[in-house]
């Protein structure tokens, strides 16, 4: 399985062309791309949407959301790395990286130590002050 972004990842320095949601076209080389299919190209040949009006432009930038299609040479598909299969495999890949999931040591958002002040007390051991619950109460005799 291909995935969008892979494939504009690996097409870069590669001749593509695009056509835009109104119509006009832009043939050039693709020199970057971000997360949103925002493209950077040079050296482009745009074309109207008639067909009968042409520019050579050297440099160009392509708003991700005004694409409507791209057509890319078949030899860069063959070039796209192997990408994951499953979500499983994502996961996976992600968990390796050490992204994600809770948990550790009271470290990230959410862990211990985010009250009241004082020292973070780990497992077992009670806060200079009493323990939460009973903070601030006097024994009734």
């Amino acid at each position: 399985m291909v995935l969008p972004m892979a494939l504009l990842r690996t097409a870069q320095n590669q001749p593509m062309m695009v056509e835009l949601k109104n119509g006009e076209t832009y043939s050039g080389v693709l020199a970057s791309c971000d997360g949103f299919m925002n493209l950077h190209m040079r050296d482009i040949v745009c074309t109207s949407r008639d067909g009968e009006r042409f520019w050579k432009i050297p440099e160009c930038y392509v708003r991700g959301n005004s694409i409507k299609y791209l057509r890319l040479p078949d030899e860069v598909i063959d070039m796209v790395k192997d990408e994951p299969q499953s979500r499983k495999e994502i996961r996976q890949q992600f968990k390796a990286r050490g992204r994600g999931g809770r948990g550790g040591k009271g470290e990230g958002r959410g862990g211990r130590g985010r009250g009241r002040g004082g020292e973070a007390a780990g497992p077992g051991e009670k806060r200079a002050g009493g323990t939460a619950a009973g903070a601030g109460k006097k024994a009734r005799g």
